[in-house]
């Protein structure tokens, strides 16, 4: 399987990201730039955190216009699964990929600590190796973490991943939310932080294994 880290000016998690797909998963991933307008040779798609073109304007809205985003909704539009963290959570919001909007977190102040999660649907393509309501310890490290939406806009199924203690005033505690069609993720939480023991925590390792668990099975039955 072969994954894409998109690159904004101003990703400061693209590294992490590779790290976990590279070598704690050990599957094939590559750097795409912004500027690029394919994405047809990837089976999966990741935008990391980080401060896309400096947060200017409002955060993940410039980015939402790169080059790279029509090839991104070509994506979505195949099934692609497609995972966005923090400030990616944020420009697939921009980008109408994922409804709602991240705001300023309730406290005003940035959030760097780790947070527990409560897995609320394991019936994804991006949780089916964890248990339902399994609490697993991720990273968080944001300033607008802060989810909303208007009640019509997202089913309960959506939900996959709510905070047990809400660091930032997000709407019904959502840490992380899928599109409809479930193969589109946007969560505040740093899976890619936390694939390995030494980092303090293991449990985002299982996210990524995950995805791979779906793209295997699909494949299989489809031959």
């Amino acid at each position: 399987m072969k994954f894409a880290v998109i690159v904004f000016p101003g990703s400061n998690c693209d590294i992490d990201m590779f790290h976990a797909i590279k070598d704690a998963l050990g599957h094939e991933t590559e750097y795409v730039w912004h500027d690029e307008t394919c994405l047809d040779r990837f089976d999966a798609i990741l935008l990391p955190g980080g401060f896309s073109y400096g947060d200017y304007l409002r955060c993940g809205s410039m980015a939402s216009m790169a080059n790279i985003i029509p090839a991104l909704k070509k994506a979505n539009d195949e099934g692609k699964p497609i995972l966005g963290v923090c400030n990616g959570f944020q420009i697939l919001t921009e980008a109408r990929l994922l409804p709602g909007a991240l705001l300023r977190n309730s406290g005003m102040k940035f959030v760097c600590k780790h947070s527990d999660l409560i897995v609320k649907n394991n019936n994804t393509m991006f949780t089916n190796q964890y248990k339902k309501n399994q609490v697993i310890n991720i990273p968080i490290a944001h300033g607008e973490g802060n989810f909303y939406c208007d009640e019509n806009d997202l089913e309960d199924y959506q939900i996959v991943f709510t905070y047990e203690n809400n660091p930032n005033g997000s709407y019904k505690n959502i840490a992380g939310i899928m599109n409809k069609a479930g193969n589109v993720l946007g969560m505040m939480p740093h899976p890619e932080r936390a694939v390995d023991l030494l980092l303090g925590s293991d449990d985002g390792l299982l996210l990524f294994q995950s995805i791979v668990e779906s793209f295997v099975s699909r494949r299989n039955t489809n031959v």
